[in-house]
């Protein structure tokens, strides 16, 4: 028994070996290849089971995979021949088979890439069996078992073929600590919705096996691919055909657009794009000139080009070097492209119309996030740095005997507490239960220097807590002369205050008594949000990039404008990469509306220069500021 290094270029499998440390990537070369088999046997016009199965056992930092098939089986002479296999000698590059494959290199890849393995096979009641693995100096090396033998009743039982049959078994053991090992669920949605094996669940019995499950348990699952609710645009198969060195090259596209579902857009895989097949073969999945544009999001279908492999077998480089798809810069490959974009131009222009008009688009969470924490904050600048308090709405809230006409969601007793020091005294906030849910929660902000203490000092509160005037007491007492501060509450939207003053000398009176010169109402008190939040809003028009609307108190970013709608996918949400278009957004609607309210309080009401310069300078003041926070810096 030799052990022998794979008479393969050492440095060309460790490239491929990395590339290969995917146990979906393995799964991919090993159920494509027991496919070719079969499709081998076919051609031949001989009788096919066209089973596949997968075993799959997980463990903490590894796993054992096999992948085993009744298809043609290998004699020992070919067996150890694939071991030298690689690039032009791969029955697919010599047209000898119809298979994607990895060009004769990815089984060796496979089981190398994920740590060490075996192959197994009986041609015609022989069995013979090849061990791949590392030697410690790194080196690929294999061991044939110098010779094949005769198989037995266990053989066929473990390589699960009937009695007499032939077929291959290829079992890998994953310990390569660079590899993920997914959990048997996640395994199997991978496969089932991978763009190299989607054709063959069609026309192959898949099955995979859970062996982390008791012996007595383990049953079979079979992969299947399920297909979205669509309507069919083009097909099926509808025949067409394009010019290449004034030869006529025939394809079959099929074009259909998902009903009620949204489509995964990238990766292997993708649920959207045009299955690219010729013969039995999956070259790639896209749009050729359309990829990744909008139009797209809904659409799928096949396009099979059975020149595609004609030009393979013939040497033209119609594949990647990477071997990740087609290549778009080969004559052949460019020729079949333009004339499968010219066909669905028109359906991607139509959907490209149809999705660009969006009432309503979304965000993701974490730009969400962003942009509140940019409100906020330029709430607080509003009301702190530049004094501007929303003027009064509709509503009847009162503070002592004064009409502040605000809704009265929440209020204090009074807004101003003027007392004496070392007196205790009571702050009493009110809340119109019937405006708030009993989920709801208060949350308090004490604002106050350590001489004024207050009892429940408590951050929280659920509107379910307060008694049903919605009246909610702190005991008050202060120190030290002169020392002053402010209890906050807020709940969503809505905020109040009350600010507290400690004097030597007071009557310890507030609202409801006489008082020689009755204060003007506290405009901080009952105070909402300038700026509520922000809404992707079909505005009716092109021209509106952004608006604040008053009533709403919202931020408007309008959809339909042409340096907005670029940004909105066709699933209708915007794009995380274009999060400065929005911080220029913001920043223009917030400045304008601040400038316009903060000039209106002055003697330049009305003064178009006014209104332009105070733009300007709040523009500089905060512009960095509102861009670093939509960075995440």
């Amino acid at each position: 028994m030799a052990i022998l290094t794979i008479p393969v270029d050492q440095r060309v499998i460790d490239i491929d070996s990395r590339r290969f440390a995917s146990i979906e990537k393995a799964i991919v070369e090993l159920i494509t290849n027991s496919d070719d088999s079969y499709s081998r046997m076919e051609r031949h016009e001989l009788p096919v089971s066209g089973k596949i199965i997968v075993s799959y056992e997980r463990h903490l930092n590894g796993g054992v995979l096999t992948v085993s098939d009744q298809a043609e089986g290998m004699s020992f002479e070919i067996l150890r021949s694939i071991l030298s296999y690689g690039g032009a000698h791969s029955q697919m590059a010599k047209g000898e088979a119809g298979g994607r494959g990895y060009f004769g290199r990815g089984l060796k890849q496979a089981i190398y890439g994920l740590g060490h393995g075996w192959i197994e096979s009986i041609y015609r009641g022989q069995l013979s069996r090849v061990d791949l693995f590392h030697a410690e100096n790194g080196a690929y090396l294999f061991d044939d078992w110098d010779k094949d033998k005769v198989a037995q009743e266990k053989d066929y039982k473990r390589l699960r073929l009937p009695p007499s049959g032939n077929g291959t078994q290829v079992t890998i053991i994953i310990e390569n600590p660079q590899t993920n090992v997914p959990y048997f669920t996640s395994l199997v949605t991978t496969m089932v919705h991978n763009i190299y094996l989607r054709d063959i669940l069609r026309r192959r019995q898949v099955e995979i096996l859970n062996m982390n499950q008791a012996k007595s348990k383990v049953t079979s699952l079979p992969l299947r691919y399920e297909e979205p609710e669509f309507d069919l645009l083009i097909g099926p198969e509808a025949y067409e055909v394009f010019s290449y060195q004034d030869q006529k090259y025939p394809f079959y596209l099929t074009l259909k657009k998902a009903l009620n579902t949204d489509l995964v857009l990238k990766g292997d895989e993708r649920t959207n794009g045009l299955l690219v097949i010729s013969g039995t073969a999956v070259f790639d999945c896209q749009f050729f000139r359309y990829e990744n544009q909008l139009g797209t999001e809904y659409l799928f279908g096949t396009v099979s080009c059975p020149g595609l492999a004609e030009m393979l077998a013939k040497g033209n480089p119609i594949i990647s070097d990477e071997r990740e798809g087609l290549n778009l810069k080969d004559p052949f490959v460019a020729a079949f492209a333009e004339a499968v974009s010219k066909i669905i131009a028109d359906y991607i222009k139509r959907e490209q119309i149809r999705l660009s008009h969006f009432d309503h688009a979304t965000t993701s969470k974490r730009t969400q996030i962003m942009i509140e924490h940019v409100l906020q904050r330029m709430n607080k600048i509003a009301v702190e740095d530049l004094g501007i308090i929303l003027p009064p709405g509709p509503g009847s809230g009162k503070y002592g005997p004064f009409d502040t006409g605000r809704p009265a969601v929440l209020r204090f007793s009074t807004p101003f507490y003027y007392r004496k020091v070392n007196h205790p005294f009571h702050v009493a906030m009110i809340v119109d239960r019937n405006q708030m849910l009993n989920e709801e929660i208060l949350s308090f902000d004490y604002k106050l220097p350590d001489s004024i203490r207050v009892e429940p000092h408590i951050e929280g509160l659920a509107v379910a807590d307060l008694p049903a005037d919605g009246r909610f007491e702190w005991t008050v007492s202060g120190s030290e002369i002169g020392s002053k501060g402010r209890i906050e509450v807020t709940s969503g939207p809505y905020s109040a205050s009350g600010e507290i003053v400690i004097a030597e000398n007071s009557s310890g009176k507030g609202y409801g008594h006489v008082s020689e010169k009755p204060a003007a109402p506290w405009n901080m008190d009952n105070s909402v949000d300038m700026f509520r939040g922000y809404e992707l809003r079909n505005l009716e028009n092109d021209i509106d990039r952004a608006v604040y609307q008053a009533e709403e108190r919202l931020i408007l970013i309008n959809t339909e404008a042409p340096t907005v709608r670029l940004y909105v996918n066709g699933q209708g949400h915007f794009k995380d990469g274009a999060r400065l278009l929005l911080a220029e957004l913001l920043l223009d609607v917030i400045t304008d509306e601040l400038a316009r309210r903060y000039v209106d309080r002055t003697t330049h009401k009305g003064q178009a220069e006014a209104y332009k310069q105070a733009k300007q300078d709040l523009v500089r003041r905060y512009g960095v500021e509102v861009h670093s926070i939509l960075l995440g810096e």
